[in-house]
């Protein structure tokens, strides 16, 4: 008998019914496949619960050099050297992820003055070495962190130097850094998943010769086990569109972008580079400081469900990180160019993007 016959002609079949419509909505699993980025804390309380309904598998934050070791350390790859001034709110964040079954990845930028001859943090350390030796005392402070991003961005020069448009010079130095950062955190343990590259879509270097030109001193290649990128743009995902050009890759070029990894790049242990996509996101509701388009909170919802579908079913695409949990709040209380870039909005009522990730 078929089960809607079941429950036309039975008394059984109907308190049945009512008992699964009560019943609550099956747990989101987390997957590896969701990456967020948002706050540990908010209002003192944990944020993970809601990373958790989300079924998000891998929560991103920020650890900075400098601000880490402000002083230049005796014994760098100790984590114990009295220099190191490390954030309670990483180990806050580990503590909490493993309660809910994450995984923490962190994003190391920001050389100390000590390291880099005086200058800011977008400037790289005179020796490469000195950046690995951190590394090592960071996968030592924080072993259950498996997922290290070597730097965010580089391809702007508002995050990277030296980044000369028009001179390999950048790509070149990054390279040597993130060869450093593989050798050092592989010394540690080899489950530690080292992403590199961390293009985004335009930049004062385009991804496309971004990755042609990172090439170590000898001409090899920097080695890396996943590639990162952040693919904002203003058009809805979907892999069949055109590339946009000019060596730039958003969401829909990723195909592209997979191309140029295979050629300049190549594999890693026989294996094309997946692709680990740190930051992605939608605004909506009005003009803001941060992006030069926003949609509509239903639009938000129907990029985002795209943006997963073609995760999910993609194997190449390692991860997709969205940037971020809520919307910022109003300055002063007034709406004016801040981003309303979340799943919540300031308040930390759900957007219909929530939904859209939840059971993307």
């Amino acid at each position: 008998m078929s089960v809607r016959a079941l429950l036309r002609g039975s008394a059984v079949g109907l308190a049945l019914a009512v008992a699964v419509a009560a019943a609550p909505a099956a747990a989101v699993e987390p997957t590896r496949k969701k990456a967020i980025w948002g706050p540990t804390k908010r209002d003192g309380k944990s944020q993970f619960p809601i990373y958790r309904d989300l079924g998000v598998g891998i929560y991103q934050m920020t650890l900075i050099w400098r601000n880490v070791a402000p002083s230049r350390p005796s014994n760098a790859t100790d984590p114990d050297d009295p220099a190191y001034r490390w954030p309670e709110e990483v180990s806050y964040a580990i503590r909490e992820a493993r309660k809910y079954h994450m995984r923490v990845s962190l994003l190391v930028i920001g050389t100390p003055e000590w390291a880099n001859g005086g200058r800011d943090g977008r400037w790289v350390p005179k020796r490469p070495r000195t950046f690995g030796k951190f590394l090592r005392a960071a996968s030592h402070r924080y072993p259950a962190v498996k997922h290290w991003m070597i730097w965010g961005e580089p391809t702007s020069q508002a995050r990277f130097q030296p980044l000369p448009k028009s001179e390999p010079t950048g790509p070149r130095a990054y390279a040597r850094l993130l060869d450093a950062g593989y050798a050092a955190l592989k010394r540690v343990s080899r489950r530690n998943k080292v992403i590199g590259g961390n293009s985004f879509t335009t930049g004062d270097v385009s991804p496309r010769r971004w990755i042609k030109q990172m090439k170590l001193p000898n001409g090899r290649r920097p080695r890396m086990d996943l590639y990162g990128h952040n693919p904002f743009g203003r058009r809805k995902p979907d892999l069949q569109k055109p590339p946009i050009g000019q060596g730039y890759a958003d969401f829909s070029d990723l195909d592209t972008l997979a191309k140029w990894i295979d050629r300049y790049l190549g594999r890693r242990h026989g294996r094309p580079i997946k692709l680990f996509l740190s930051e992605w996101g939608v605004p909506t509701d009005h003009p803001n400081r941060e992006f030069n388009f926003y949609v509509t909170r239903r639009t938000q919802a129907d990029w985002l469900k795209a943006a997963l579908r073609i995760t999910r079913r993609w194997r190449r695409i390692y991860t997709l990180g969205w940037h971020s949990l809520y919307d910022d709040p109003p300055p002063g209380g007034v709406h004016g160019d801040d981003v309303h870039r979340g799943l919540l909005d300031y308040r930390g009522r759900k957007k219909p993007s929530y939904r859209a990730y939840k059971h993307g």
